[in-house]
């Protein structure tokens, strides 16, 4: 407990009497100082005990003592200790009654006790709770150590913290979800608290803030844990007060303890990342006996049932074209999205084999799984903070559309559920569902959406444009005198197929004239129609350069 005024004054060997304030006893004393300057406000850092004997403060006058006192209350002073016999015989009236205005605790200082006595008690007091706290820090950190190394290890930790802390502490995993929470009853309210957690993951560890939850009367603490670029958790510890010296100890041990276990799973994930690639490339080298081999228990039980593969590259928001974003932007959106992943599957038990590539993330998941969903959920999300509109397709919360403004985001493909054997094509499917996704600018577009849609929207590119003008910009110059629609013609014969009157009907001419306009294009494009490939180049051209329907 600190060391208070009342303490003092109950100190057999200093005996000081109460003067005023006598309400104001249970003020902690942070130290006891000295001083007869007329205004020792400037050399005042709050919580002292000031003691004077009146040198050159006339203690007599009213309204100097109560400009005196009330400057001192001010400053955070939380008592007065006034040497009686030195300067004045006793303790003036007018000093007693400022006292009493400003609510300030009056001490009398008998002459027989020097202030460095005072000074003395006071200070073996603070180093007295000083040990105190250092000792149940150290205590607090044995415990913790010893629940960090038991089987239920950072849930464990987490109970000792918050019975030390007399309120709650939370755990939120890489991806900032709440992972586990002591009391049971704290993981509601750690869940409020996930934009708070969300800004301070942005920040290179370490990092903390403190917060205050609006919903209720706790002073919220949040500390990163990692020592890398990334956070790879974040602590929160929820108390009715400031912490003190004791409980910062604690939470400093907590941190530590955590970082450590971080830290260590992060390593076992890089060794299985690498086995992991390790069975990724015998998947698409056609060896899936040698995959479950290599595989094992850890990856084993993904590929004995339908899974799906993911590809996924970073997207520069402002330039959707060009290529994707890199640098940290990108690197960072990929790492998210691994996260996202990876603590979706922790949380269900089910297996995730992410391998980076380059600038590429490829995964295996689950058909069907947490993963899949948590990739689907980040991806729509990711592209709504990049001004994408999430338009649903397929199955319902699946894929969603992305129209990219600013920031980097991650294009996903997704490819149908398949299963060891025929991995190598569910990773062409994947890419494929890449391609359109970035050439769409959506944000996660599945291989069933490709497969099931119409070919046409794959040729809204600028390259496949560019060769539809250039095939039918004569026949649209020949127009342009005047001397017959065989734009129009053209577009009617071929989608008649090639029957003659059904086409001559639909434009209101004669069959013949239909044939005559057919041969002149043949003569100006200097190719036969006869020819099924130039009559499907044709029919792409004009399906390419048509304004979309409704337009």
């Amino acid at each position: 407990m600190p060391h208070t005024l009342a303490s003092l004054v109950s100190h057999t060997a200093l005996k000081l009497t109460v003067l005023a304030g006598e309400e104001r006893l249970d003020a902690p004393v942070r130290w006891a100082h000295a001083s007869e300057l007329i205004d020792p406000v400037p050399y005042m850092e709050g919580g002292e005990l000031l003691l004077i004997t009146a040198l050159k403060l006339d203690a007599e006058d009213p309204e100097a003592t109560r400009r005196y006192v009330r400057r001192i209350a001010e400053a955070g002073v939380v008592g007065l200790g006034f040497a009686v016999g030195v300067n004045y015989e006793g303790v003036p009236q007018a000093l007693v009654d400022a006292a009493r205005e400003q609510g300030l605790p009056l001490l009398g200082v008998p002459r027989r006790t020097p202030f460095i006595a005072i000074s003395k008690a006071v200070s073996a007091a603070v180093a007295a709770d000083q040990y105190r706290a250092v000792t149940a820090g150290f205590e607090a950190q044995r415990e913790l150590t010893r629940a960090a190394l038991s089987a239920e290890g950072p849930a464990e930790l987490l109970a000792r913290l918050a019975a030390h802390l007399d309120g709650w502490a939370a755990l939120y995993d890489a991806s900032g979800a709440v992972v586990a929470a002591a009391p049971d009853w704290a993981a509601r309210r750690a869940a409020r608290l996930t934009d708070d957690v969300a800004r301070l993951r942005e920040r290179a560890a370490p990092a903390s803030s403190v917060v205050r939850d609006t919903d209720g009367d706790d002073r919220v603490e949040l500390q990163s844990l990692g020592t890398g670029r990334r956070a790879r958790g974040v602590l929160a510890v929820g108390t009715a007060a400031p912490l003190g010296t004791a409980a910062r100890y604690a939470v400093h041990s907590a941190v530590a303890l955590l970082t450590l276990t971080t830290e260590r799973s992060r390593a076992l994930q890089d060794a299985e990342q690498r086995l992991g690639a390790a069975v990724l490339k015998m998947l698409l080298a056609g060896e899936p006996d040698h995959a479950r081999a290599v595989a094992g228990r850890l990856y084993g039980g993904l590929l004995d049932a339908p899974f799906r593969v993911v590809v996924a590259e970073p997207v520069a928001g402002e330039e959707p074209s060009s290529g994707g974003a890199t640098g940290a932007g990108g690197a960072g959106v990929l790492d998210a999205l691994a996260d996202a992943m990876d603590s979706a599957a922790a949380r269900t038990g089910e297996a995730v084999l992410a391998v980076p590539d380059g600038s590429r993330l490829i995964v295996l998941v689950a058909d069907g799984g947490a993963a899949a969903d948590a990739c689907a959920a980040y991806a729509a999300e990711a592209g709504a903070r990049a001004g994408a509109q999430p338009r649903a397709r397929g199955r319902a919360g699946r894929s969603g559309g992305a129209e990219p403004a600013g920031g980097a985001w991650a294009a996903v493909g997704l490819s149908a559920p398949t299963g060891p054997i025929a991995a190598a094509n569910a990773y062409r499917q994947a890419e494929q569902a890449l391609s359109v996704a970035r050439r769409r600018g959506r944000a996660l577009v599945e291989h069933e959406d490709v497969a099931a849609g119409s070919v046409l929207p794959l040729l809204a590119d600028d390259a496949v444009r560019a060769f539809a003008d250039g095939l039918l910009r004569a026949l649209r110059e020949h127009d342009a005198t005047g001397r017959g629609d065989l734009v129009a013609s053209l577009r009617a014969w071929l989608a008649r197929h090639g029957q003659w009157d059904a086409a001559a009907a639909d434009l209101g001419v004669h069959r013949h004239t239909l044939r005559y306009r057919m041969r002149r294009v043949e003569e100006i494009l200097g190719r036969s129609l006869d020819d099924a490939d130039v009559r499907m180049e044709l029919w792409l051209a004009l399906k390419a350069t048509s304004p979309p329907q409704g337009e």
